[in-house]
């Protein structure tokens, strides 16, 4: 495969990260960035070295004529954008949230899977080194050959004070649904990753800053397939003790019938073997990029599986199982009441 032509759409504050890592790639070229402030696509195509700016994504797509496009525009554009790039056969790797709504979603995954399009979701926290090397050591059989539980304690310290978020993402405060929906659904994704798919969900869900619309903590109990359980304990306004609450996002311990990994804010896992003594894993982190340069992970991920022809770990149809269990998770807060049996 030689070298793939690849568009941007957004250069808003996390397209950065996606710039930054498509420029590292010696088999892509982004030959064009869109954007409705032309400003914004103008500075990125100066700071990256890409050719073309537009303002009109159709324009974009017709004139570059590219191998793909990667949308990181906000969710409810999303819809609109996947149409036209389905209907012109260009494959696609989307941000999440994929849409505003899991109705909306639906019809993402049905409009690039009817023109028979690859679409991929930027879910990038199972990209993340530490998630690849728990997954690895329990393929291996480093903590037994049966999984008890995953627990994951996350807090951001970001939204506590008055003008939260304003300087990065201010739409968050007008969210109606906030930290599942936006933080939670990363964790859901990444549990399953690790875990195998999820049958049940009991959520406690609350506004602890009064100046947002949406929710900003909450504590998720999941049931696996397998057997195993689940916990999420998260927190947007509470700060934690690591220097750097968006490298990790918080802390995990994954627990088997033969021992225990565990992962800190640094980004260091270690391995306590029942009986033994707790021992550092040495693996490879990276500090280059957002959260263990979990962005260009995934959009290598994209690249390669879109050359062999193979499917994405989280294409569409997939990552639609992960939106069913945030749904699951909103409904059990209402009703308080475990929710099971939702579709996988």
């Amino acid at each position: 495969m030689g070298t793939l032509k690849g568009v941007v759409v957004g250069a808003g504050y996390f397209s950065q990260f996606h710039f930054d890592a498509w420029s590292r790639m010696d088999d892509v070229q982004i030959t064009a960035v869109c954007d409705q402030n032309s400003d914004a696509a103008q500075a990125a195509a100066s700071e990256y070295g890409i050719a073309a700016t537009y303002t009109e994504f159709a324009t974009m797509l017709d004139k570059e004529k590219p191998d793909f496009v990667d949308i990181i525009t906000r969710p409810d554009s999303h819809l609109q954008l996947v149409e036209q790039a389905a209907s012109r056969s260009i494959p696609i790797i989307c941000q999440k949230a994929l849409a505003p709504d899991f109705d909306t979603a639906k019809r993402i995954v049905a409009v690039a899977s009817a023109a028979d399009v690859p679409l991929m979701v930027h879910e990038n926290f199972r990209f993340q080194p530490w998630y690849r090397e728990i997954r690895r050591q329990i393929d291996q059989g480093a903590i037994g050959d049966r999984l008890h539980s995953i627990n994951f304690r996350c807090r951001t310290g970001d939204g506590w004070q008055d003008d939260a978020y304003l300087d990065r993402q201010p739409y968050f405060r007008e969210m109606p649904r906030l930290l599942v929906f936006e933080t939670g659904v990363h964790f859901v994704d990444t549990f399953r990753y690790l875990a195998g798919e999820i049958d049940g969900v009991y959520a406690i869900l609350q506004q602890l800053n009064l100046d947002i619309v949406g929710e900003d903590s909450g504590k998720v109990l999941f049931e696996f397939a397998s057997g195993a359980a689940g916990f999420w304990d998260g927190n947007r306004f509470n700060e934690p003790t690591s220097p750097d609450a968006r490298f990790t996002f918080g802390e995990a311990l994954v627990e088997g019938n033969g021992g225990s990994l565990r992962l800190d804010g640094s980004g260091r896992l270690t391995l306590q073997p029942l009986g033994g003594s707790e021992q550092n894993i040495d693996y490879t982190v990276h500090r280059r990029g957002f959260a263990g340069d979990c962005v260009f992970a995934t959009q290598r991920h994209f690249i390669d599986c879109l050359g062999r022809g193979d499917p994405f770990e989280t294409s569409g149809s997939e990552y639609l199982k992960s939106l069913s269990v945030v749904e699951a998770i909103y409904q059990s807060a209402e009703q308080k009441l475990p929710v099971r049996g939702f579709p996988a």
